[in-house]
């Protein structure tokens, strides 16, 4: 029987890490997919081999026994497991290493054909098919894009999964690239309990007056002349609300306000908030009355 490089299926370096590997089966699983292939054997065929490769390269475990054995896997099954000890098992409490369901986040969830090299690779000297009592299903992930106040209050979304609709709720203080894992909402495996995972991945959209670095926020804020030179209240919109702030008198063009606890809230942290930074910018007047014009012309004098 052939062995089969999986590492040359996927296109990775022997050394690539476990996400290169994943980028790497990711776009393989969209690009020869069979809802964009359709009958395509020959599409069909290389998407089988790929997710059969990255059952193996994208389980640690796995991978460090196909790494093991490597293309010397055949001489071992013959000769030496028996003396050694089989690193996947044995016929009477083999590990389960085979998972029927291919782990395609955007398949189906369906059983995977897998090859007699893989289904003899990973099962040891049992003399049959792989164990697959516990055969998971596939983990699915989708992207939920939030609004920057939605994710200061918290919100939600309705999913549509493929037979049903799931309700997703956000707690405040969300942030950009956040992962939820919802239990069992992924490629249904063949009991409830085997059901796989569904990720939502959260996408917190740029906004256009505040900006945000951890859990601080920053604004600018305008303010004339006249407040700047005399002192006196402005009012500033927050997430929160708006809120009244003193202005010293003699404030600089630039000049930044703390404000404190008036950030975005701590995730899954009550009533504990980051700070709101203030940027000050004074706005000149471009057109002056006689009256203003004489005043400053004074002021100028005075000097």
């Amino acid at each position: 029987m052939e062995y089969k490089d999986y590492y040359k299926i996927l296109g990775v370096d022997k050394k690539a890490s476990q996400d290169e590997i994943k980028k790497a089966y990711r776009a393989l699983a969209i690009q020869y997919h069979p809802d964009k292939n359709p009958d395509n054997k020959a599409s069909e065929e290389k998407f089988k081999q790929v997710n059969e490769a990255n059952e193996v390269l994208g389980n640690i475990e796995k991978r460090k026994k196909y790494d093991e054995l490597g293309e010397n896997w055949q001489q071992f099954e013959q000769n030496g497991s028996q003396q050694r000890g089989n690193p996947f098992g044995d016929a009477g409490g083999q590990q389960n290493y085979y998972q029927g369901y291919n782990s395609d986040a955007f398949g189906t969830g369906e059983q995977t054909d897998f090859s007699d090299f893989f289904e003899q690779f990973f099962a040891g000297r049992s003399g049959g098919k792989a164990n697959t009592k516990n055969r998971r299903g596939g983990d699915y992930e989708t992207a939920m894009e939030i609004t920057l106040e939605e994710a200061y209050k918290g919100t939600e979304r309705i999913v549509q999964l493929e037979t049903s609709k799931l309700r997703i709720t956000t707690k405040p203080g969300a942030y950009n690239e956040q992962r939820l894992v919802i239990k069992g909402k992924g490629a249904k495996g063949n009991t409830a309990e085997n059901n796989g995972d569904l990720y939502v991945i959260i996408k917190v959209k740029t906004d256009a007056i505040f900006t945000r670095k951890g859990n601080d926020l920053y604004k600018q804020q305008s303010i004339d002349l006249y407040t700047a030179v005399l002192g006196g209240d402005i009012i500033i919109d927050t997430l929160a609300g708006k809120l009244k702030v003193q202005i010293d008198a003699g404030t600089q063009n630039g000049k930044s306000i703390r404000l404190k606890q008036k950030g975005m809230p701590l995730y899954e942290t009550p009533n504990v908030f980051g700070d709101l930074y203030i940027q000050l910018q004074v706005l000149i007047p471009d057109k002056l009355t006689d009256k203003q014009r004489t005043t400053f012309e004074e002021l100028q004098s005075n000097k």
